[in-house]
Formats: structure tokens, C-alpha cells, sequence
């Protein structure tokens, strides 16, 4: 996580006005508060998961590859979030958070936004309220801007350290939460419709109506969490360029059942053994096999153009770099 000095905006200077007349003394700070990725609080760790195709994991040539082959993806969906640390009052840190998504369909080999589902961005105050009395009767539209308590109790009745950076992890973990809330939402409603191939940025597990739909799949960039141990994660770290892991089932606690494999898309030769490997998540099928290279193909369809100059080239699509630079002009 890293600082980067930012100048307010309208959002967050109207927020700031409110809060210097509840507050004598707060310290303006106006910085963004940028997080490498969603789950970096995540220990890395390494899971078993149940073999569907096959009774072994094993490394397989997807099959087809070719420089003519067609994606059938018909757009993209992706979301983002900016944390913004607008001031703290001794010490507490009071954040504002944006969070949007957005779907960006392929029309005549250009990308333009899905007509029957615009935009969502979201911009909401996290305040940790329990240590900041004056702000505990903040009516929630006083600010213009809806207000999270970031220091709620948890399940035990235990409230969160007063430390500064516990409470920004805390608002952090909770504007994360709410980008998956509006990336949830504008997937089912494209899934709803039952329109084209949907490629997400990301897991697919979170909502039922998604993580069931034929037309939704999910492709993950990070791997703090690999679905492998022991020789089966040889297996994963030395595939070789357009191969793919066996189908797996992914069944995390509090989430919806999915299909999974991992697929490598250019060479790791002299990189790190993650670089260019994707983990795609698809809803569950008769044939696990034949869906899994179809999808496959699409994703390695899609590895042109690059999706330069982003620095996660390597396993992003130009398509997902497309959604991000729309949301960024916008939010």
C-alpha cells in the first residue's frame, strides 16, 4: 500500500465542510491511499480442491490454439475502487471511498458502454464512529454522501484497535466490499438478460445468480490464494504457454460452487513461475472438458492487443485495461 499525494475534489471538500464544523481541530490531509490489489490482507496459501476432470491433476494442451481464432466474448466487466484519506482527528483516520463498475460491450470490433445498464459509482464516507463521538448522530444525509461505521463490533462483540492503520484497513476492506457489491450487481443484470459471453475481471463465486449462469466467466489475475498442494502444484507452476490445468471445484465457505482451471497464456521464461497464469472460474457443466478449452481459447484470443503500458500485461485483456480507463475518466 502506498501514499501519493492527491489534491480534494468536490466529493471530499464537501465532506471535509461538514466535518471541520463537527470536529475542531481536524487536520486536513487530502491523499490517496493506493492498494496494490483487492485481497492483499490475504495470507498466501495454498488449498486442495476436488478433480473433476480426470482423477489427477495434470497439465493439458488446449486444444485449437491458432492466430486466427475468435474470441467469444461479447464484452467486459470490471470495477474500481479509489481510497482517499481526506483528514484524521487525533489520529483517526476519516476516509472517503469511490467505487464503480461498469460492462463495455464488443460492437463491430469496438468497445462502447452496455446501453441497458449504466455506470455505477458510488462515493460513501468510512468513519470509524465509535472513536469519534461528535460524528455519532451524523444524520446519514447531512453529508450528501451515505456514512459505514468501519468500527462496528464483529460476530464475538470484540470492536476493532483503535490503531490508525487498523481503522484504514478496516475502511480499505470495507470500500473493496462494496466495488464487489456493484461488480455483483451489474453482472446480474447482464446475466438476466442472458446476453453474450461475459468476461469478468475476477471471481465469479460471490452471487448465486452469477456464479450459475452459462454466460459469465470469470478470470482471476492474483493467486494469493492457489488451489493446488504438493505435486499438484508443480503441475500449475510449470505449465507451459497455452496449457491448462485439469477442471477443479472451487467451494469456498460463504460462496456459490464454481468450475476452475488454471491457464497460462505466455511464457514465464525468465519471470516469476505466476507470470502470464490466470485462474477462470465458469458455472458448472456436463462437460467440464470441451467448456474448458472452448473458454480457453476465447481468453487466449483475447492476449491481442496488448494491454500495454499496464503493468499486469502479462494476464490482463485489453478489453478489462479498456473498462478501467473508462471508469477512471468517470469516477
Amino acid at each position: 500500500m502506498q501514499l501519493i499525494n492527491s489534491g480534494p475534489d468536490h466529493a471530499s471538500r464537501t465532506a471535509l465542510k461538514l466535518l471541520m464544523q463537527r470536529l475542531p481541530g481536524i487536520s486536513e490531509i487530502n491523499t490517496s491511499v493506493e492498494v496494490d490489489s483487492p485481497g492483499t490482507f490475504d495470507q498466501p496459501q495454498l488449498r486442495s480442491a476436488q478433480i473433476v476432470e480426470g482423477s489427477v491433476m495434470r497439465a493439458r494442451k488446449v486444444p485449437g490454439v491458432s492466430r486466427d481464432m475468435k474470441s467469444g466474448f461479447g464484452a467486459f466487466l470490471d470495477g474500481a475502487q479509489k481510497v482517499r484519506l481526506i483528514a484524521r482527528h487525533e489520529g483517526v483516520p476519516l476516509v472517503l471511498g469511490t467505487t464503480s463498475a461498469v460492462v463495455r460491450v464488443r460492437v463491430n470490433r469496438r468497445l462502447t458502454t452496455w446501453g441497458h445498464q449504466p455506470p455505477k459509482v458510488d462515493f460513501r464516507l468510512y468513519l470509524p464512529l465509535k472513536y469519534l463521538p461528535p460524528l455519532a448522530d451524523l444524520p446519514l444525509g447531512e453529508t450528501g454522501l451515505m456514512v459505514v461505521d468501519t468500527s462496528k463490533a464483529d460476530a464475538n462483540g470484540d470492536y476493532p484497535s483503535p490503531h490508525p492503520q487498523v481503522l484504514l484497513d478496516r475502511a480499505i476492506r470495507a470500500i473493496d466490499q462494496q466495488r464487489e457489491t456493484l461488480e455483483d450487481q451489474i453482472a446480474e443484470a447482464w446475466c438476466a438478460r442472458n446476453e453474450a459471453p461475459l468476461f469478468v475481471d475476477g471471481g465469479i463465486n460471490r452471487s448465486a445468480v452469477v456464479a450459475s449462469s452459462g454466460c459469465a466467466v470469470g478470470v482471476i489475475k492474483s493467486h494469493r490464494t492457489l488451489y493446488v498442494e504438493d505435486d499438484a502444484l508443480k503441475i500449475v507452476l510449470n505449465l507451459g504457454v497455452n496449457e491448462r490445468s485439469s477442471v477443479f471445484k472451487v467451494s469456498p465457505r460463504a460462496r456459490n460452487s464454481v468450475l476452475s482451471w488454471y491457464l497460462r497464456q505466455r511464457s514465464p521464461e525468465g519471470h516469476d513461475p505466476l507470470w502470464g497464469l490466470v485462474r477462470v472460474e465458469m458455472s458448472e457443466c456436463a462437460n467440464p472438458s470441451d467448456r474448458a478449452d472452448e473458454i480457453s481459447r476465447w481468453i487466449l484470443a483475447e492476449k491481442n492487443p496488448l494491454a500495454l503500458p499496464d503493468g499486469r500485461w502479462d494476464k490482463m485483456s485489453y478489453g478489462v485495461r479498456d473498462c478501467e480507463e473508462f471508469l477512471r475518466a468517470i469516477s
